[in-house]
């Protein structure tokens, strides 16, 4: 299933550990192998930061034994891993991204939890190498927020899955949450101008109540539905920790982290540790999360 790496294509929603980050078009110290590196040292404790997320997706798909599903902007396996366990017997998860890098990393973590209906396919979400109706459901954790033509990568969407069957979606809700006013609030209440470039990607997009609906229904799904969920959203380990974390992978917010002088980091790494241990319950800094899911039929 793993087609030659020179495939063409815009480059999308490319998303690895919980949440945020599409393939970095803009510097290649954020290439791939340099988040793949990221990827790899948090990827204990961001998994178990995003897995209330990627519980609560996979709940609301509802896959079924001996469904064929596919998972968009797949990144390193989540919520692709989840579902294959679902879906047996009998049914596959293809799992698809730009990375094939990222891809590689997903299948070796499907290997190890022995999962052979797990499958990679690197694609571009806006041409999807998969005839029509091929699919039973689609799921896509964080990603749609970085497709770069949003109305013809959902088109897409519908276009690959079989009538009735089902796109499910999870995006963040506002930034006014406590994980990103205690990172990068805080660094953007130092430097002042854009938190996130007009022209880049904005993981907020969805932010507004009916927003993805609405697209949904533009880009032709039917039986439209969005809801608004808190959940978990948990480090288990220190302030110092949680900030890397997020500088090593929140990819939109890189301009923003560019315009640091040097001087200010160590009032602003103070800052933000204080603010994220507010967060702290024993070992673990329970931040909770604000994510929209949404869903339509094809």
């Amino acid at each position: 299933m793993l087609p030659a790496r020179g495939r063409k294509g815009r480059r999308v929603a490319v998303r690895d550990e919980p949440g945020i980050e599409p393939a970095s078009t803009k510097s290649e110290s954020w290439s791939d192998s340099y988040r793949l590196v990221a990827a790899e040292k948090w990827k204990a404790k961001s998994a178990v930061m995003g897995s209330a997320v990627t519980q609560a997706l996979v709940e609301y798909a509802a896959p079924q034994p001996g469904m064929q599903v596919i998972d968009l902007a797949s990144g390193t396996g989540e919520p692709a891993i989840s579902l294959a366990k679902r879906v047996a017997p009998g049914g596959t998860v293809t799992a698809t991204d730009l990375s094939v890098e990222l891809l590689e990393l997903a299948a070796e973590r499907a290997r190890k939890k022995n999962l052979p209906n797990f499958v990679i396919r690197p694609a571009d979400v806006h041409e999807l190498p998969f005839p029509d109706r091929t699919f039973d459901l689609a799921s896509c954790r964080f990603g749609v927020m970085y497709f770069q033509r949003v109305n013809r990568a959902l088109s897409e969407t519908r276009r690959v899955l079989k009538s009735g069957a089902r796109a499910c979606f999870a995006v963040w809700g506002t930034s006014e949450q406590p994980y990103w006013q205690t990172t990068m609030k805080i660094v953007h209440q130092h430097v002042g101008g854009s938190m996130l470039e007009r022209s880049g990607e904005d993981i907020f997009c969805f932010a507004a109540s009916g927003s993805l609906a609405e697209a949904l229904v533009a880009a032709g799904f039917r039986d439209v539905e969005e809801s608004e969920r808190n959940l978990p959203w948990t480090w288990r380990g220190t302030a110092e920790e949680v900030f890397e974390y997020a500088r090593a992978v929140s990819t939109p917010f890189r301009p923003m982290l560019e315009r640091v002088r040097e001087e200010q980091w160590p009032g602003i790494l103070a800052e933000v540790h204080t603010a994220i241990d507010r967060y702290r319950v024993g070992e673990e800094i329970r931040f909770g999360a604000r994510v929209i899911l949404a869903s339509g039929r094809a």
